[in-house]
């Protein structure tokens, strides 16, 4: 009774009882293969703590890290017709864009907000590189335009990170016509003399570095991020010459005066701030939660309230 009770019972349970692991719980990193601990990597801002590789982040995820307390609002888009071309390759387009949807849990492949970053109210547009490759399509095209407009009339900075394939090919031309709409509604801003800063991440290839993703008055990029109109193996191939190491990369670009600033994730927070602030002509932000204290004048200095003098205490028999 005792051998029954002691093993076979305890066996029987936990053949019953036994929980199945997520699969999420561990990542592996693509550049030196170190397991990362979801919690970990997450907190970390999809950055590999053991050699600092930048992964893909979403749109949300980014703006729950940009903006102050993680609050803001989205910039509605509208929405363009849903297949223009009645492409169809080996699935239907309308297909494709339902399994990008659900596997992503966005709708689109760009997301639109406003909030605050240091207390300074500012738009931001950010590509979403795993939705269908980030791909520009005409809704990519509507939502800049949208965030354009947004930034003009409220008289605020933009923002966009991008991440991108390039065009998205079952749109054909109407995918390739973003391109001119989207340097139009950049061109408002420089009108309006408003900022336009550009956060370049890995990849942005294509025809958005043929228009919007280079027109920033500031370009920041980050790390390794992959920058290009032509990939290196097209380059490779056409002019039949080895590359040089690290081309095409943020870093060799820095190098190159093509872009202003290589930015880590942790850090890009603060030097947008600063950025920001500097292009607006605002004095530096104050760190913490607290606005910056309006500067003191002798005519508006406060004068201590006089000190009333106090009874002593009674003392206790």
């Amino acid at each position: 009774m005792n051998w029954i009770s002691n093993y076979v019972r305890p066996k029987i349970n936990s053949l019953f009882s036994r929980r199945e692991v997520p699969e999420n719980l561990w990542t592996k990193c693509d550049e030196c293969g170190t397991m990362l601990f979801h919690r970990e990597l997450s907190g970390n801002l999809n950055v590999c703590t053991s050699c600092d590789h930048h992964m893909g982040i979403t749109p949300h995820e980014r703006f729950a890290a940009l903006f102050d307390g993680g609050v803001y609002a989205e910039v509605k888009v509208p929405e363009p017709l849903a297949d223009p071309l009645h492409f169809r390759d080996q699935k239907r387009y309308p297909d494709r864009m339902k399994a990008a949807q659900k596997s992503t849990g966005s709708p689109e492949a760009m997301l639109v907000a406003q909030g605050e970053i240091g207390r300074t109210p500012i738009v931001a547009a950010a590509q979403d590189f795993s939705f269908m490759g980030g791909s520009m399509g005409m809704y990519v095209g509507n939502a800049i335009i949208a965030a354009a407009e947004r930034a003009v009339s409220a008289k605020l900075p933009l923002i966009l990170f991008s991440a991108a394939g390039g065009a998205r090919m079952q749109e054909g031309i109407l995918s390739l016509m973003q391109m001119p709409r989207t340097t139009v509604a950049i061109e408002m801003l420089k009108e309006a003399g408003l900022p336009y800063i550009v956060v370049l991440t890995h990849p942005t290839t294509g025809g958005v570095t043929a228009s919007y993703a280079m027109l920033g008055d500031i370009h920041i990029a980050e790390p390794n991020a992959l920058i290009c109109f032509a990939g290196p193996r097209v380059i490779e191939q056409t002019i039949r010459e080895s590359l040089p190491e690290g081309f095409q990369r943020a870093e060799y670009l820095l190098d190159h005066g093509m872009l202003d600033r290589v930015t880590p994730r942790g850090k890009l927070r603060d030097e947008l701030i600063s950025v920001v602030r500097m292009l607006l002509g605002l004095p530096p932000a104050v760190m913490g939660d607290l606005p910056a204290p309006a500067p003191e004048t002798p005519e508006t200095a406060a004068t201590p309230d006089p000190v009333e003098p106090t009874e002593p205490a009674a003392k206790q028999v």
